[in-house]
């Protein structure tokens, strides 16, 4: 059993065996017994949970041994322990958001991001908290901020990545200058060493480091032993040889044992931060906290070119900034190409063609106007003169190198200001050619004085290697993010990255800096330690590794390994690509669907938590909290399908069940991702091509043809309502069809929508109409809920819109969401051809339920190519997008009292950036509205009614239910028809909630 108590588990009676535990499957299987009944944890060394495992967010990929999912130390005690006779490798990973490829690698995975993810305990008293290392660093952070305390260090992706990979890459981020690396705050760990004791490390005087260590004792004696003669006898070395930098993440953490080691004492503990797990498993850490800041204020200045920006960065310095942040010219005209970003680089001066952006911490607002005023002062008067050493005599004042500033005191432009900063990642990382802006040496350090004639030196090799990379984030400690564009599909791409990277090495040797500020060794830049630190520290960093890990179990190759940088490409040479199927959408990617197959990164973005990150991705993942469920999972699933890495095709029955078939179709990840991975439209093609080849079920057929089915269902109304209400009809329901017995099932009414308006006619004539609307009535508006689409006429009648119904009532959305896309292109071609005439007739289609006005806007232009079906997508509104477009209800007389709304937006608008409508007309109209940055809701359409979905749809449900027993409204409004089914489930005595329309008829005065 595995012990806590420092003393080594016993593995039984097992002995130890020459496991081929790589290759073997029966192997492998006995692996998994032997694991399994030693933890309470999950083990599982499947192949799809093997190649689950596989990636990170680096370039690289490695398949692993299996994945263990431990509930505890003792857990973790006993896998190492058991691992360790057998010398089999062992990978400790939190979020799996690492960019040079330290936790990918031919090893038994322990997953902490699953259960060992707790705060343990928290003292505010004394800024301190312990914390088990797969809890995020967003979810510690909302914990720790009711006190107004935080765990300082803040990697871009802090929402997502785990405190144990803060510690493994001794992490930090845009506030460095402030706040330092991980390793200033990580006070304690309680580890589990290679052999499977458990220990912990913390602070020692020099004497007790003396007194524990022991070359012959056990393996924690040796360590301490190997920790001694190092401070003894290499201390000149490391001195020598350590670059003199705010960020050197590169080696072991050496340098900062030895100065710590200067007082008389030392923190071992630190000694692990930047080891990328390779000296020993961190189960849990004690780490030091500090305050909230208490207010912040910017600045961004404008430069003519990118060196004279780094010119400006030691003078900026003196200022005392928390931040300094670049972004080049590469970028900004990225940006201003980009919807996403046109507005904020329309903000820039004219001329811009680099920008630092400049913050500040203070006390209160006023100090932090003063130190911007003191920046701006320098920047745009130039400064006093100085005397020439030579003669004594002035000399002129130093060069004005911004030619223009602005300032962000308010959040909301501070925002903005981010948001410039942040733009660079997702667009580098949207293209979908062959080649791609690598991280190999996308974090190099230098001393901020040395940027400008390193930056012009590695943009000449660039320039010698015939490509091009874009130069942005950290200036002020002298970090900058720079991703050449290679392709490693190519042997000569592999070559031109390996050559890169040795030349670049040599420059930051030049400039004394390091290979790593930030993102750590792995396999990225292991081989170029021995370049930067010399043959000696090399062998001292092999005696630490050998001295915490004898037989080289815990993470081996890396950070004084032999791991090279051209092995284990996620794309190389040997890449062969095959979907099995021919798309059938468009696709305006380069490369087409395999381009958007093969677009995710890995960096995790889609594995937030929802109470800290928000947004609308992933909600599957945000309910199950398993990797497949993600769509960092799904699309490396899908892509290792269509590269022969698994043995199944994506359209397979397995393949579809175990990898698609809980992604409900929401397009979070369209908006989301930085990458924008459109698994939406992936699943569509996917499950296309599987009813194709394999056909399908009749509940898919049914729910395809849901619109005729309405039809009838209105036709017999009430029978039909009633049909459904028969004891034992929704048993027999659950077991012919498969439909959920605990769901409501819609109604219908005998008076359509199209029956109401043909004998009540227009009420606006259109000689006196501002514009013209057809109101397309959609198939539950108009079987089910007229009474939604009897109020979109009277608001927009309201409004003065002569308004028409058309005569169709299909989108082809339910089609097109159960992969039915012949059927869907099919409606979507016919409803073209009845609409587009009207549209160049100068008529506006508004629509009333979110998904099918997100169909015409943008489905269809997936489905149909031409000038009409992009008139018609580009005049296609949903009805409140519609109203706040155009401003059309400024003018309407409301009348809506003092009522606060919680207002829950529909997924697929929020895709689209579409949701906030609503609530800018729902507030002109007089009332409150507390707009939720919810997600999914569930529903999904068809998915919440089917029966083995029940419970995933309720427990993302569960997410926004809880958001709106938080929020402050009076009444829920949604304006999504599945997102009311599901809410009216949930809380059966309000019943249905109603639609932001209905309210905004109710204020009608």
């Amino acid at each position: 059993m595995a012990t806590d108590s420092g003393i080594r588990a016993d593995p039984a009676a097992d002995e130890a065996s020459n496991y081929d535990y790589r290759n073997d499957s029966v192997t492998r299987s006995g692996l998994v017994d032997d694991l399994d009944s030693r933890i309470e944890g999950e083990v599982r060394f499947d192949e799809y949970s093997r190649q689950l495992y596989a990636t990170d967010a680096s370039i690289y990929e490695a398949l692993p041994i299996g994945v263990v999912f431990p509930r505890s130390t003792a857990d973790v005690s006993a896998v190492v322990s058991y691992c360790a006779d057998r010398e089999i490798p062992v990978l400790p990973r939190g979020g799996g958001t690492s960019l040079a490829g330290q936790t990918v690698n031919e090893a038994v995975v322990l997953d902490f991001s699953r259960h060992m993810t707790d705060l343990v305990s928290f003292r505010p008293d004394e800024r301190r908290a312990r914390a088990q290392p797969g809890v995020k660093l967003g979810d510690l952070n909302a914990e720790l901020e009711a006190e107004d305390l935080k765990f300082a260090p803040d990697p871009a992706w802090g929402d997502k990545s785990a405190l144990g990979g803060a510690i493994g890459n001794n992490s930090t981020g845009a506030h460095s200058l402030q706040y330092g690396k991980t390793d200033a705050y990580v006070e304690e760990c309680e580890v589990v060493l290679a052999d499977g004791t458990v220990t912990t490390f913390g602070e020692v005087t020099r004497g007790e480091l003396r007194e524990r260590a022991d070359p012959d004792g056990d393996l924690e004696a040796r360590i301490y032993a190997e920790i001694e003669r190092i401070l003894d006898e290499e201390g000149d070395e490391i001195e020598a040889r350590y670059p003199d930098l705010k960020r050197n993440v590169s080696g072991y953490n050496l340098d900062w044992v030895l100065e710590d080691a200067e007082d008389g004492t030392l923190n071992v503990a630190s000694l692990l931060a930047g080891s990328e797990g390779t000296l020993a498993v961190v189960t849990e850490a004690e780490v030091s906290l500090e305050p909230l800041p208490e207010t912040k204020s910017m600045a961004l200045l404008a430069y003519g070119d990118l060196i004279e920006a780094m010119e400006d960065v030691s003078d900026i310095l003196e200022h005392d900034p928390a931040a300094v942040e670049v972004l080049d010219d590469v970028l900004i005209d990225l940006a201003r190409d980009t919807a996403e970003f046109e507005d904020v680089v329309g903000m820039l001066p004219e001329g811009t063609r680099a920008v630092l952006i400049v913050e500040f911490y203070a006390d209160d607002d006023a100090a932090g106007k003063e130190k911007v005023a003191d920046l701006l002062a320098d920047r745009t008067a130039g400064v006093d003169p100085v005397a020439d050493p030579t003669d004594g005599g002035p000399v002129a004042a130093a060069p004005v190198r911004a030619f223009d500033a602005m300032e962000a005191h308010d959040e909301e432009t501070r925002t903005k200001f981010w948001k410039l900063r942040k733009s660079g990642l997702p667009i580098l990382l949207s293209r979908t050619t062959d080649a791609k802006h690598a991280a190999f040496v996308e974090d190099t350090a230098v001393p901020p004085e040395n940027l400008p004639e390193y930056v012009a030196d590695f943009q000449e090799i660039l320039d010698d290697h015939d490509t091009f990379a874009s130069f942005y984030a950290h200036a002020g400690p002298g970090v900058l993010h720079i991703r050449p564009l290679v392709d490693t599909k190519t042997v000569d791409g592999v070559e031109q990255m390996e050559s890169i990277a040795d030349a670049v090495t040599d420059l930051v040797v030049t400039y004394g800096g390091s290979v790593s500020g930030e993102h750590g060794d792995g396999r990225a830049r292991t081989q170029w330690n021995k370049k930067l630190y010399g043959e000696d520290l090399w062998e001292t960093f092999r005696g630490l590794k050998s001295a915490f890990d004898p037989d080289w179990i815990l993470n081996p190759g890396q950070v004084c390994g032999d791991v090279d940088m051209t092995e284990h490409l996620r794309f190389d040479p040997d890449y062969d690509f095959d979907a099995g199927f021919d798309p059938a959408l468009e696709w305006d990617t380069e490369n087409g669907m395999q381009g958007m197959v093969e677009l995710c990164h890995g960096c995790g973005g889609c594995r937030g938590p929802q109470e800290t990150t928000g947004g609308v991705m992933c909600p599957t993942y945000r309910a199950a909290d398993e990797e497949i469920t993600a769509t960092r999972g799904r699309a490396n699933m899908l892509r290792q399908a269509m590269s022969g890495d698994l043995p199944e095709d994506p359209t397979d029955e397995e393949f579809m069940r175990e990898v698609l078939d809980l992604c409900i179709g929401c397009k979070g990840c369209a908006k989301d991702c930085p990458s924008e991975v459109d698994m939406a439209k992936l699943k569509a093609e996917v499950t296309h091509a599987h009813h194709q080849e394999h056909g399908s079920s009749l509940r898919d057929r049914l729910f395809a043809n849901v619109d005729l089915l309405a039809s009838l269902g209105s036709s017999f109304a009430p029978l039909s309502n009633l049909a459904t209400k028969v004891p034992g009809a929704r048993t027999v329901l659950a077991k012919t069809v498969g439909i959920a017995p605990d769901r409501t099932l819609p109604s219908f009414e005998r008076e359509t929508l199209q029956d109401w308006f043909d004998e009540r006619g227009p009420q606006i004539p259109e000689s006196e109409a501002e514009r013209r609307a057809l109101l397309f009535p959609d198939t539950y508006t108009n079987y089910s809920h007229p009474e939604v689409g009897k109020a979109a006429v009277r608001v927009l009648e309201a409004a003065g819109v002569h308004v028409a119904l058309a005569d169709r009532t299909d989108s082809g959305r339910p089609a097109h969401s159960k992969g039915f896309l012949d059927q869907s292109q099919e409606t979507a071609a016919a409803n073209v051809d009845a609409l587009a005439p009207a549209v160049e007739d100068g008529w506006d289609v508004v629509l009333v339920e979110p998904s099918d006005a997100v169909m015409v806007q943008s489905d269809y232009l997936d489905l149909l190519s031409g000038p009409d079906a992009e008139a018609l997508a580009a005049n296609a509104y949903g009805v409140c997008e519609y109203l706040d477009a155009f401003r059309l209800d400024e003018d309407v007389d409301w009348n809506a009292g003092r009522e606060t709304l919680t207002y829950h937006g529909h997924c697929h608008q929020k895709a689209t950036k579409k949701d906030h409508h609503a609530v800018g007309v729902l507030r002109r109209a007089g009332y409150e509205v507390d707009p939720l940055d919810s997600g999914c809701c569930g529903m999904a359409g068809s998915f919440g009614y089917e029966r083995e979905h029940f419970s995933m749809s309720r427990a993302i449900g569960e997410i926004l239910f809880d958001q709106i027993g938080d929020s402050r409204g009076e009444t829920v409004v949604a304006p999504g028809a599945s997102c009311r089914t599901q809410l009216e489930d949930w809380d059966e005595r309000d019943g249905e909630p109603p639609h932001p329309v209905e309210k905004l008829a109710a204020a009608l005065a």
